[in-house]
C-alpha cells in the first residue's frame, strides 16, 4: 500500500479507525508531528515520511456551538488549516482526502446528491465548506460528505423533528479501503430516518428534544448512491 498520512490521530474518529486501518504505511499523526497551523510542521513530517496520500481529519468539530462562540478556533482550525493542507499537498503532489459534512447542504429538502446546491445553516457547517473551498481547487483530492456518529449513540438527547441520514463509524470503517483511490465528493451516510429514532436503536435512554431556535438543519439527509455502488 502507498504510504499515507492521517491527520487528527487523537480524534474520536482516528481511534476507531486505528483498529481496523492499519499497517507499516499508514501513519496517524498528532497536532505535536503534524500541525496544519504551521506549514514547516507539515513539511518536516512530510519530507520524512514521503507519502502518497493525505488523510485531513484533523479540525475542530464538537460541541457544535463552539463554532458560534469562538469563530476564530473555527476559521483557524476548519479553513485556515484546512487551506494549509490544500498548499502542502499540492507543492508536493499527495492525493488528498478531505472529510466534510453533509451540514453543507441547505437541509430543508433533504436527498441532496452531491451535484446540489450547498447553503449551510451554523457556522460549523460553514467551517467544513470552507476548508471544501480550498480541496475543490486542488483537483488531486477526495471531498466526503460524512454523516457519521459513534456508536452506541452518545448524546443524552437527539432531534425528533430533524431528518438525517446517520451512518456508525463502525459500519464505515470496512469499507473505507474502497473509498481512497476515488475522487471529486461522495456523500457518506446511511438510511433515512429522525435523528431520535436512529439514536434510539443504541441507545435507550436519549431523550427526544425540537429543534427550536437551534442552528440545525431540519432535513439534512443526503442520496448515498454513490456511495452504495463504491462499496458493492
Amino acid at each position: 500500500m502507498r504510504k499515507i498520512i492521517i491527520t487528527g490521530s487523537d480524534s474520536r474518529f482516528c481511534k476507531l479507525l486505528k483498529e481496523k486501518f492499519f499497517g507499516k504505511n499508514i501513519i496517524y499523526t498528532s497536532k505535536k508531528q503534524f500541525n496544519i497551523l504551521d506549514s514547516s510542521s507539515m513539511e518536516k513530517t512530510i519530507g520524512k515520511i514521503k507519502p502518497k496520500i493525505l488523510i485531513h481529519i484533523a479540525g475542530l468539530s464538537r460541541p457544535m456551538a463552539i463554532h458560534e462562540t469562538n469563530i476564530k478556533e473555527s476559521i483557524d482550525k476548519n479553513i485556515i488549516g484546512t487551506c494549509n493542507v490544500v498548499k502542502v499537498c499540492q507543492k508536493y503532489n499527495i492525493k488528498l482526502i478531505y472529510f466534510s459534512t453533509s451540514y453543507v447542504y441547505q437541509g430543508t429538502k433533504g436527498n441532496y446528491k452531491e451535484t446540489d446546491p450547498v447553503l449551510p445553516v451554523n457556522n460549523y457547517a460553514w467551517s467544513k465548506l470552507g476548508g471544501e473551498c480550498a480541496v475543490q481547487m486542488y483537483k488531486n483530492s477526495l471531498i466526503l460528505r460524512l454523516c457519521i456518529t459513534e456508536k452506541p449513540f452518545i448524546h443524552k438527547s437527539a432531534f425528533k423533528d430533524a431528518i438525517s441520514s446517520f451512518l456508525f463509524v463502525d459500519d464505515l470503517i470496512p469499507h473505507f479501503k474502497k473509498l481512497i483511490n476515488k475522487k471529486g465528493i461522495i456523500n457518506i451516510g446511511g438510511k433515512r430516518n429522525s435523528i431520535y429514532k436512529f439514536a434510539k436503536k443504541t441507545n435507550p435512554e436519549v431523550k427526544p428534544i425540537l429543534i427550536g431556535k437551534t442552528k440545525f438543519p431540519k432535513n439534512s439527509s443526503i442520496n448515498i448512491k454513490k456511495f452504495k455502488n463504491i462499496i458493492k
